[in-house]
C-alpha cells in the first residue's frame, strides 16, 4: 500500500468509498466542493487539500466519482484541475459514470501528460457505497501498464 491515493468527489457515493478506503489502510488525500462532506472524510483520518490540482500532486493514484461528464471534465481538465496538479506516471480511476466520448477526450489529454486514465463507473447506489460492494466496469488505453489492477 505504498501508493499515495487522492479521491475527489466526497458526495453521495464517494464518501462512503473513501471511508472504506481509509478503513482498509489507505492514506488519502481528499477535495470536495463541499466542506462538510470533506471534512467529515478527514475526521476519519484523510488529509484535506484545497483544489483538485492539490490532491492531484500529492497522489500517485487519482479517484474521481463526480456527478456527470461536465463536471469530470472540469475537474481533471479545468484550471486547477487533477491534469494540472498529475505527475508524469500518475494514474487517474474516474468511476462517475460518465459519456464515453468524454471519457476518450479526458483520456487523450491525460495521454499527453504521460498520465494513465481509467473509466472505472460503478453500480450499486449508496448502499453498496456504504457495504464496499460496488461491482466496476474498468477501460484503459494500455490495460497492461496500470498498477491500478492490482
Amino acid at each position: 500500500m505504498a501508493d499515495q491515493i487522492g479521491f475527489i468527489g466526497l458526495g453521495i457515493m464517494g464518501k462512503p468509498m473513501a471511508r472504506n478506503l481509509l478503513k482498509a489502510g489507505y492514506s488519502l488525500t481528499v477535495y470536495d466542493i463541499v466542506g462538510s462532506n470533506q471534512e467529515e472524510v478527514v475526521t476519519d483520518g484523510a488529509t484535506a487539500a484545497s483544489s483538485s490540482k492539490e490532491v492531484a500532486a500529492a497522489s500517485d493514484t487519482i479517484i474521481t466519482m463526480l456527478p456527470d461528464s461536465a463536471d469530470s471534465e472540469k475537474v481533471i481538465l479545468g484550471p486547477d484541475g487533477v491534469l494540472e496538479g498529475a505527475k508524469s506516471g500518475a494514474v487517474i480511476i474516474d468511476m462517475s459514470s460518465i459519456a464515453p466520448l468524454v471519457s476518450q477526450r479526458i483520456a487523450a489529454a491525460c495521454a499527453q501528460k504521460g498520465v494513465e486514465m481509467l473509466d472505472a463507473p460503478v453500480s450499486g447506489g449508496e448502499p453498496g457505497a456504504v457495504a464496499g460492494t460496488l461491482p466496476s466496469w474498468w477501460a484503459a488505453n494500455n490495460p497492461s501498464s496500470t498498477r491500478a489492477w492490482a
